[in-house]
């Protein structure tokens, strides 16, 4: 059976389409929390809504602010799911304890 390798080689289009398509992926809240969204990247930002459980989150852009456990660990990361709007990392399934979205601004 030949393969064919002329499928390999991507460009810097398809490569910064794949990237865009990681960013608005949709992730699962952890089961059984209702998640505080707040104003900012910490929990002294007001609470602005709240996730119900079973939630999902589309996530715009990650920020660095205050460090908070959760189910999914311990981490400085914030993610951004609307205008104004942050949820800690530790308590959504993104599969990774890194930045999967583009840093915010």
């Amino acid at each position: 059976m030949a393969l064919d390798s002329s499928n390999n080689n991507s460009t810097d289009a398809e490569a910064e389409a794949d990237v865009a398509v990681t960013a608005s992926a949709s992730y699962p809240v952890a089961p059984g929390y209702s998640v505080n969204v707040r104003s900012g990247p910490g929990t002294q930002y007001r609470v602005v809504r709240v996730l119900p459980q079973g939630a999902r989150v589309t996530i715009t852009c990650q920020k660095a602010g205050q460090s908070v456990a959760g189910p999914y660990g311990t981490t400085r990361i914030w993610d951004n799911i609307g205008v104004g709007e942050y949820i800690s990392d530790a308590y959504v399934k993104t599969g990774s304890d890194g930045y999967v979205a583009p840093r915010c601004a």
